[in-house]
């Protein structure tokens, strides 16, 4: 009898656990670019997050910001670069943040949203509506 009613509350404190991993977006994110990982975490009350490696990374890891477009930052290592900056809301959706884009050295409007447990949309924007996104997949 122990063991069913244990069971029960188990699987009662699963039922709300799993939203509450669900609405996280911290962790270890995959790109669809290059075999991109960011790490997304806390900073204070916003998210921000930094590149851990990519493909270029693995093969150069001393890879450089070359196209960033404030020539005083073009020496700054690409591995361990904050990327994502002020995120703000949560669970699901964080805006106000911004995205630099290491590709082409320069910084966007961005939103966060978190699809599910293992899937964020990252939308990057020159100006509404001129706006891309993308879909990452959680790796841990």
């Amino acid at each position: 009898m122990r063991s069913v009613v244990f069971g029960a509350a188990l699987a009662v404190a699963g039922l709300f656990s799993a939203p509450l991993l669900a609405a996280d977006a911290t962790g270890l994110w995959l790109t669809p670019v290059d075999g991109g990982q960011i790490e997304i975490t806390r900073c204070g009350a916003n998210l921000c997050g930094a590149i851990v490696t990519s493909k270029d990374i693995e093969a150069n890891p001393g890879l450089t910001d070359v196209k960033n477009s404030d020539a005083g930052l073009r020496g700054r290592k690409l591995k361990g670069l904050t990327i994502l900056t002020g995120f703000s809301g949560g669970p699901k959706e964080w805006t106000g943040g911004k995205v630099y884009n290491a590709d082409d050295g320069k910084t966007y409007s961005g939103t966060i949203t978190l699809e599910n447990d293992t899937t964020l949309k990252l939308r990057g924007c020159v100006i509404y509506p001129l706006c891309e996104t993308q879909t990452w997949t959680r790796l841990r």
